[in-house]
């Protein structure tokens, strides 16, 4: 069982990450539990893929699109809750952090009636400033964050291109300050940390559709509790469970995401 769980999410980078540069990623990971052939919610558009790597259901199920989450919030009484929600349920006193620069993950997606403090930036390099500010203040049960910068490389040079995977270098760099911060402060043996990208792309027309490099993701998981290796199999759905394990929590039945096996 672990204090805390850090979810660090990358906005576009599919599994392209296999192919950059990522020091701080391959540390954390070099004995964790990794795969590249996680699969993610269609269509591969961010409000559906983020919606279910928070509510642990699909599409059809959490209703969330980007529209929707540009525009309404999500409801408090849902039968698919977010990870958040579960968290408070089980745990009041516990401190719950969002930072998002795509800011429609704040206001709608995560429930807005949990006390979890939320903060967005649009620029990624920034966005690791607020968060490490944030950690040497208060130290959250959860920490959700979702750096947008390597999709947005994605659409402006393609999805696999030289600057898009340079983009990933950048904001591996931001993962090693986050992941430092955490051990500087004693903190890190506790901690699962799970970092995924929500959907991948290619350089014909982006995301959204059912392409290998855009429903692809990867996923990697470390905690003193994990088992080394490759998963076997999973959906980008089944994150809020393995959180609620992290943190001995139970699952709601509701979810269709489930803790894959062999993980801890």
């Amino acid at each position: 069982m672990y204090r805390r769980v850090a979810i660090l999410g990358i906005d576009g980078m599919g599994k392209f990450n296999v192919k950059a540069d990522t020091p701080h990623m391959d540390e954390l990971f070099a004995n964790g539990a990794v795969t590249y052939d996680a699969v993610t919610s269609i269509p591969t558009i961010s409000g559906e893929c983020w919606g279910s790597m928070l509510h642990g259901v699909g599409p059809k199920a959490h209703g969330i699109t980007n529209a929707v989450a540009s525009k309404e919030t999500f409801d408090p009484n849902s039968p698919y809750p977010s990870i958040f929600r579960v968290i408070r349920e089980a745990l009041p006193e516990a401190a719950l952090a969002a930072f998002s620069h795509w800011n429609p993950i704040n206001t709608g997606i995560i429930e807005n009636n949990l006390d979890v403090h939320k903060d967005h930036v649009g620029n990624d390099s920034a966005l690791c400033e607020k968060i490490l500010a944030y950690l040497d203040a208060s130290d959250p049960t959860l920490l959700f964050v979702q750096f947008d910068e390597v999709d947005g490389a994605g659409h402006k040079f393609g999805y696999g291109a030289k600057l898009f995977l340079e983009k990933i270098t950048e904001i591996d760099a931001l993962i090693g300050r986050i992941v430092a911060k955490y051990q500087d402060m004693g903190r890190a043996e506790d901690t699962l940390f799970i970092v995924s990208a929500d959907h991948g792309g290619n350089r014909r027309h982006g995301h959204g559709g059912r392409s290998r490099g855009e429903k692809l993701i990867f996923i990697g998981i470390a905690g003193k509790t994990v088992k080394s290796g490759t998963i076997a199999k999973m959906n980008v759905r089944d994150i809020p469970a393995i959180a609620a394990a992290a943190l001995g929590l139970e699952a709601p039945e509701s979810w269709t995401g489930k803790l894959p096996e062999g993980i801890f």
